[in-house]
Order: C-alpha cells, then structure tokens, then sequence
C-alpha cells in the first residue's frame, strides 16, 4: 500500500531501495562505483539520508556541497541525470502516494536540474577549448 506520509523510518527504506536499483543500473551504477567503494556506501547512505531529509522535511542534517560533489565526478553527462530521475520516478511511485511521490519527485527535478545547469551550462567556459 503506498505511503501518504513521509517520515524519517519511509524516507530510509525509500532511499535504500532506490539507491540499491542505482547501483545495479547499467548505465549509472558504474559511476557510483567509480567513486563509491562498497565499504563506503553505509557512510554514504547515511549523507544522502540526511541531504534527502533535510530538504524534504526540513530537518536541516545535511551541511556538504552537494554540487561540489558532483562536480568532482568526471564523465558525467545529462544522460546519467535523466536516468537516476527515472529511477527515483520509479521508486516513489512504488513507495508514495501519486501525490506525494509527485511532490518528491517534483524536488528532485528542481535539484537536479540547478545541478545540470551548474555541470554542463557553464557560460566562463564558453569558447573555451579542452
């Protein structure tokens, strides 16, 4: 039965699951693994625990950069992006409610793309040849 309600204990399992079909994707997975050993995903569950819950219920935990992360990853492309949004499209609509999944998913597009424009629309670098 979906969730109607987001809470601390539904925002875990949500994020377990969604992270665990990250990284047997294809095309995504190998970039978690690239940067994410698996002895370090526990230490990463729980950053990514407290960004989600501090955006999404306010709890303000979260206190990293979430764009200088990802701006340290090489290789990324829009691509990655969409895909990791049809995961997480895919995984609130399994867990939530329509409208709550739609109210987080509506967040993650938002955050997703203030860091696409942030990765790949970068206008200091125009004209600029690699």
């Amino acid at each position: 039965m979906p969730h109607t309600e987001l809470t601390e204990a539904m925002l875990a399992a949500f994020l377990d699951a969604f992270y665990g079909k990250v990284r047997r994707d294809p095309l995504i997975g190998p970039v978690f693994a690239g940067k994410i050993a698996d002895a370090e995903w526990p230490h990463h569950m729980v950053r990514v625990t407290d960004f989600w819950s501090s955006v999404l219920l306010r709890t303000g935990r979260y206190k990293g950069n979430p764009f200088g992360r990802h701006l340290g990853i090489g290789g990324l492309a829009p691509d990655h992006f969409a895909r990791w949004l049809g995961l997480f499209e895919e995984t609130a609509a399994e867990f939530f409610s329509p409208e709550l999944a739609e109210e987080i998913v509506g967040r993650a597009h938002r955050i997703g793309d203030s860091l696409k424009a942030g990765l790949f629309f970068r206008p200091d670098l125009a004209g600029v040849r690699a």
